[in-house]
């Protein structure tokens, strides 16, 4: 998820003529991005969704990052947000919840410390978003602000490694090639996220559509994979979808 887009976009940076000199202040935020925000962001939405007596129930809180950023962006930056667009976000983080609420076929002992990892991902992922936004404003580059977030988030992981002596090599060939196609979309996704921030008028309104993919992986599951898709869900695809185009009418 994290080598395979720095090699990506060093590869850009250096053919675009991407500007990788920063600030004192902006190399700071970067890093506190990338440790804080982009890695434990990660963790804790990793444990929140294993301790949780549902998965869903950790997600459905998570994703609701993009009510605060899209309020916290008003204040921040002086963003639009009008009735319309509230309108859309509670529709689609409701029916997304209705999506995801369902009863887990996966049996595992629930921690009471989901609540607090979960609320934790809520954070770092909003804050990411918002500072990510700030860094646009400011004119830092987008490969550059990626890459190096990318960088230090790999580091630690290889350090992780390193320390609790993770045995790569027991990796079969085809689950190499599906951590292969994981790093490919997300060295897509981030990048992709990072130009949706720049050019809406409100950076919630990105997060809200991120949050509405649960619709297409709901419909993806049940065809490749042959997951149960209930009534429930396709009503909660289906207000969705109604979520997203009120949102981009």
């Amino acid at each position: 998820m994290f080598l395979i887009p720095v090699a990506v976009y060093l590869v850009l940076s250096v053919n675009t003529n991407t500007r990788f000199a920063l600030k004192p202040f902006e190399y700071f935020l970067i890093l506190v991005q990338a440790i804080f925000f982009s890695y434990l962001g990660s963790v804790f939405s990793l444990k929140g969704i294993e301790y949780a007596p549902n998965p869903g129930y950790s997600l459905i809180i998570s994703k609701s990052y993009v009510v605060f950023t899209a309020v916290a962006s008003v204040f921040i930056f002086n963003a639009s947000l009008t009735v319309k667009s509230v309108i859309a976000i509670i529709i689609i983080i409701a029916f997304s919840a209705l999506i995801m609420a369902g009863k887990s076929k996966t049996i595992t002992k629930s921690n009471k410390f989901w609540l607090p990892y979960t609320i934790g991902a809520f954070f770092c992922w909003g804050l990411l978003a918002l500072s990510s936004k700030y860094l646009l404003n400011v004119g830092v580059p987008i490969l550059t602000r990626l890459m190096y977030t990318m960088l230090i988030v790999t580091v630690i992981i290889l350090g992780e490694i390193k320390i609790k002596k993770v045995n790569l090599f027991t990796i079969t060939k085809s689950q190499l090639m599906t951590l292969i196609m994981i790093g490919v979309f997300s060295t897509s996704f981030n990048y992709y996220m990072q130009v949706g921030f720049n050019i809406a008028p409100n950076v919630g309104y990105v997060n809200a559509v991120n949050a509405a993919s649960i619709s297409l992986l709901t419909l993806l599951s049940a065809f490749l994979f042959k997951d149960d898709l209930s009534v429930k869900k396709l009503i909660g695809i289906a207000g969705v979808t109604v979520g997203l185009f009120v949102l981009f009418l």
